[in-house]
């Protein structure tokens, strides 16, 4: 099982990357977290990796942080949420939002995540809200936040695409992104994403 890759990042999207590692290129699927996170392409990278086996193909997920890898390890435990979900999960609320969520029972800020509904977010709190602890407490929370104004600049292409990326209609999606800008925040993908992962409807 391959469990942590070093090489260098040929390519990176908001929900997946390219690493080169001795020449072969290793695709893994990551949480917009991380991606926030990445060096520019070209640099070496550094990722924990979870490798998911099914019956037809070899999965690898990346996280930059053991926090974000063992909550998605502890998310896939949990009935209904397979590893696609979760990552939806660790990209709608950062690793120690998310925790608070979960220890706090707050569904309304579960609910809010494209693919989690009422009963899953239920799920989420039974199952995992004494196997959380500790989790996420180095993890830099950025609250969510917005960005800036119409032609869209390359962050917001990035933004788009995450979204797009976790399902959601590209019309909404579109909306979404307009309303977040125009809430005035800070232009960078982390925050803009997370308000206008709110404001999709």
């Amino acid at each position: 099982m391959i469990a942590y890759l070093r090489g260098t990042l040929l390519e990176k999207h908001p929900n997946q990357v390219v690493v080169d590692v001795a020449g072969v290129g290793y695709d893994v699927t990551i949480p917009v977290s991380t991606f926030s996170s990445l060096p520019d392409t070209n640099s070496e990278v550094r990722l924990r990796i979870h490798t998911h086996v099914r019956e037809d193909a070899l999965l690898l997920f990346g996280f930059l942080t053991m926090d974000e890898k063992s909550l998605f390890e502890k998310l896939i435990g949990v009935s209904g949420i397979g590893p696609r979900l979760a990552i939806t999960i660790l990209s709608g609320l950062p690793a120690s939002d998310l925790v608070t969520a979960i220890r706090g029972g707050q569904l309304e800020h579960l609910v809010r995540i494209p693919g989690i509904g009422k009963k899953t977010a239920e799920r989420m709190v039974l199952e995992l809200r004494d196997k959380v602890a500790g989790i996420g407490a180095s993890d830099g929370a950025a609250g969510i936040a917005v960005q800036k104004q119409p032609a869209l600049e390359p962050v917001e292409e990035d933004v788009l695409s995450a979204l797009l990326n976790l399902g959601c209609n590209r019309g909404a999606a579109e909306t979404a992104l307009r309303k977040a800008k125009t809430a005035g925040a800070p232009a960078e993908f982390e925050p803009l994403f997370r308000r206008a992962l709110e404001l999709v409807r």
